[in-house]
């Protein structure tokens, strides 16, 4: 097995490659860095984003190539891909719009609006039109989502669920009532954090439990 470095935040995109590596329990150093603009994180990941994978050294960075690569480190990751050719194809067309679209331009806009303007005053616009578009994305969520609604891709576990994840718990910190509005991609998600990966990383980030426990 190579050695694997793993650089996190808590809360971030990488909390769905972090799962993964405890839901294939694969032994690698977590790292949690204080200062993404330092000239040490630099030398690691020149674009300064987290997550950050090293494999015997090589990184690798994006969420959607780091799932790849950590998937393919253990056999009994590999269907986390999809289990047929046409199901790895779905599985990478919900990444690559997750990664792209929902995070890039919807979060992006709502979070970091400068980087889409250098007029201050256009600010507020590009959040308001970003929440709008983060709703609406979260609506093709609802619809797309297998016919048994558990899973991203056929009928089984896959890496895009861990993604969903990362987005179902962003809806509900901007104030998005998820459970309410989305039900279907609610049981997907009450259904996944009942994985043992999920729970262990959730305490290991000291994030709290995605739904409150029923007493």
């Amino acid at each position: 097995m190579p050695a694997l470095k793993f650089w996190h935040y808590p809360g971030s995109c990488s909390l769905a490659p972090h799962i993964l590596l405890r839901e294939l329990n694969l032994d690698v150093e977590v790292i949690q860095p204080t200062d993404l603009s330092a000239a040490a994180f630099g030398t690691i990941n020149p674009k300064l984003r987290i997550p950050v994978l090293s494999i015997d050294g090589e990184i690798v960075t994006e969420v959607p190539a780091i799932l790849t690569a950590i998937a393919q480190l253990a056999p009994a990751g590999h269907s986390l891909l999809g289990k047929t050719p046409l199901e790895t194809a779905r599985a990478y067309e919900w990444m690559n719009w997750l990664s792209g679209y929902l995070h890039g331009s919807c979060y992006g806009g709502l979070w970091r609006p400068e980087r889409f303007t250098d007029d201050s005053g256009a600010l507020q616009g590009i959040k308001e039109k970003a929440q709008v578009n983060i709703k609406n994305a979260y609506g093709f969520v609802e619809e797309r989502l297998g016919a048994g609604g558990l899973y991203a891709v056929g009928d089984g576990f896959t890496v895009v669920d861990l993604y969903l994840l990362v987005f179902y718990r962003w809806g509900k910190q901007i104030g998005l009532e998820m459970e309410r509005e989305f039900p279907k991609y609610t049981d997907a998600m009450k259904n996944l954090v009942k994985r043992e990966s999920v729970v262990k990383t959730l305490e290991e980030t000291k994030l709290a439990p995605v739904f409150e426990a029923k007493i």
